[in-house]
């Protein structure tokens, strides 16, 4: 029986990590379940699972979920300094599910432990890859990836042949709007935004995907999780969303992995690896589905790509204030303060103002972060008045 602690158990990813959980008793026991302030259906979740811990990062929550909890048997706390001390409690496997930079503390602290983690928050590798890599090097913990292109990738490149890769291609739905016009991006509104024609998730990274700076992200963060350069990564629009990434080896073999779009394949991957588990999902009909599509994405029409790899290429602080600027900005159009194209425009602008040194620490990469995201609200504020 492995022990687990899902960071951000009340999302997308944790959610779907507890269906896979709780089918499955025998096999997994929960150490820790965090929310941000989600008190019912963290209450709910812990006690279905018989969680130790439940933590809000919320603390005016933490009353609520005392109550909530009250001789359920699982303790309750509250605050960020609590979610990382959930991190720290030493699970075999912890999954990190939070979204954005607020997941980036919990991340390192459970990679302490010297344990598994299942990242499913890429912008703990985008904003401090080197920072990570140094203290998974140095812990001996093992770092597996859930997002499906990171796990497909992680599938279908053998270690032992890493020298003989020549290409990871990335492959991207393309999102909601891969078809419109950039005058037509304009009005976009966020409901737009969020419906993803293929996948079911959470707003921020809906928008993401609808601007494509998800992609970017993952761009980063393969970098980052496999042994090759920049230059060997490349992405390809797919629209069905069937195959999920491929590896070209030198003797120009693809390897690809394909399924249903479900998050649970890929978050079972985890959960059992380097073993196999049963899950839920529909199963792939080719004979169905007819036809695979594949276009070259255009950076025209998504300025969020050509950024997110000059970040990458120029390296140091840049792709954290990327991940900074783009947090802010798509907060500030969920919130409609700013239009859809103003985006990129936003994360392109504050780049172009803040080229600090590269952080060689937590704390200086979560200094870099404050200091991009003051400047990104300020173009909102300018973009708003």
């Amino acid at each position: 029986m492995k022990t687990v602690t899902i960071l951000g158990a009340t999302g997308s990813v944790g959610t779907s990590t507890l269906d896979l959980v709780e089918r499955s008793p025998e096999a997994f026991r929960v150490v820790a379940l965090t929310a941000n302030c989600d008190v019912a259906g963290l209450a709910a979740a812990a006690i279905r699972t018989c969680a130790e811990r439940a933590v809000v990062a919320d603390e005016t929550c933490l009353p609520a979920l005392r109550d909530a909890l009250a001789g359920s048997g699982v303790e309750a706390t509250g605050g960020e300094a609590a979610v990382v001390e959930a991190a720290a409690m030493g699970a075999e496997v912890t999954v990190a599910a939070i979204v954005g930079c607020a997941g980036l503390r919990p991340a390192m602290a459970a990679v302490e432990q010297g344990g598994t983690l299942a990242l499913a928050n890429k912008e703990a590798l985008v904003s401090a890859g080197d920072v990570m890599k140094a203290a998974v090097a140095r812990t001996g913990a093992t770092l597996l990836p859930v997002d499906s292109e990171h796990s497909a990738i992680f599938q279908c490149l053998d270690p032992q042949l890493a020298g003989r890769v020549s290409r990871i291609i990335l492959t991207a739905s393309g999102g909601p709007f891969r078809d419109r016009s950039l005058d037509d991006m304009r009005a976009i509104t966020p409901a737009q935004a969020v419906a993803h024609p293929n996948w079911s998730m959470g707003a921020k990274i809906s928008v993401d995907s609808a601007t494509m700076m998800n992609k970017g992200l993952e761009l980063i963060e393969a970098y980052h999780l496999f042994p090759v350069r920049a230059a060997q990564i490349e992405i390809v629009v797919h629209r069905q969303s069937v195959i999920h990434s491929l590896v070209e080896y030198v003797d120009g073999s693809v390897l690809a992995q394909l399924g249903t779009p479900d998050m649970r394949t890929p978050i079972a991957c985890a959960l059992a690896w380097p073993d196999r588990m049963a899950t839920p999902g529909e199963r792939l009909d080719l004979v169905r589905i007819g036809r695979l599509d594949f276009e070259a994405p255009d950076e025209q029409r998504f300025p969020a790509l050509r950024l997110a790899r000059e970040a990458l290429e120029a390296g140091g602080a840049r792709p954290a204030i990327l991940n900074a600027a783009n947090e802010v900005a798509v907060e500030a159009f969920l919130k409609e303060r700013i239009g859809y194209l103003e985006i990129a425009a936003i994360v392109a602008d504050t780049l172009s103002r803040f080229d600090p040194a590269a952080p060689m620490s937590l704390d200086a990469v979560l200094d870099v972060d404050r200091e991009a995201r003051a400047l990104a609200e300020e173009r909102v504020k300018d973009r708003v008045a």
